[in-house]
């Protein structure tokens, strides 16, 4: 396959940044698309200039880490899938792909195609997690009788990889989906319960605080999520919302 790359490169965050066009050829349809970014930068090493800085990790779609707006969408055009398990079998012979950056007022760019999504982490900081005494007589957390449908959707919403395509897809750059995720989790089983007052309140306004946009209604997040996580969640975490302020008024 012979392509033409139309690629955003920028120094870093102070730098205005600019489209760049690559000519790629002899790639294999069977490449993942990380695979073809790494043909382009030994390409651009072997010529002395600067490869082109791209996020990744695992390459097994475990980590969300290869997040890229490639022509218009959060991790290309196949769904279900991470960038790094997008095959080059999803473009044609002689297309021009468009490759940016997630973008986003709370993703401010670090160099070229890599964000800093570290405002995903101090949401979960604020509240994602059960706290434990463990002096004296722990209860197993086995003894705990779970049904069977709560534990199925909570493991559903903990399948999210926070790799931002919710936030890059949304036209208000919304955490909401994420963030409901993450509240989502824990409020379903009974480790989580103790705590869902102040873990919802912490984590919605960490997510307001980090500059992320209100909810669109579109549906956007859940159509470009990787893991498929689910709308239902953000109507769960407005009910645990409105639930803990009420509490708080009585």
């Amino acid at each position: 396959m012979n392509l033409t790359l139309k690629i955003w490169r920028q120094k870093n965050a102070d730098d205005k940044g600019q489209m760049v066009e690559y000519p790629i050829s002899d790639i294999s349809p069977d490449m993942s698309f990380l695979e073809m970014l790494d043909v382009l930068n030994e390409g651009l090493v072997a010529k002395d200039e600067a490869p082109v800085a791209f996020d990744h990790d695992c390459r097994e779609g475990i980590c969300g880490m290869c997040s890229l707006h490639i022509n218009g969408e959060p991790h290309g055009p196949d769904r279900g899938v991470t960038t790094c398990q997008l095959h080059m079998r999803s473009f044609k012979d002689g297309d021009t792909i468009y490759i940016e950056p997630f973008r986003a007022k709370a993703f401010p760019i670090i160099k070229d195609l890599v964000v800093d999504r570290s405002a995903f982490d101090r949401i979960q900081h604020a509240g994602g997690y059960v706290s434990v005494n463990t002096s004296g007589n722990t209860q197993d957390a086995n003894s705990l009788p779970v049904p069977k449908a709560d534990a199925d959707m909570a493991f559903d919403a903990a399948t999210c990889i926070g790799c931002g395509a919710c936030v890059a897809a949304c036209k208000n750059s919304s955490a909401m989906l994420f963030t409901s995720a993450k509240v989502s989790q824990y409020a379903l089983l009974p480790q989580g319960k103790i705590e869902a007052s102040n873990r919802v309140q912490n984590m919605v306004a960490q997510m307001d605080a980090e500059g992320f946009g209100n909810c669109s209604n579109t549906g956007a997040c859940e159509a470009e999520c990787p893991k498929g996580i689910s709308l239902e969640n953000i109507a769960r975490m407005n009910r645990e919302l409105i639930k803990a302020k009420s509490a708080v008024k009585h």
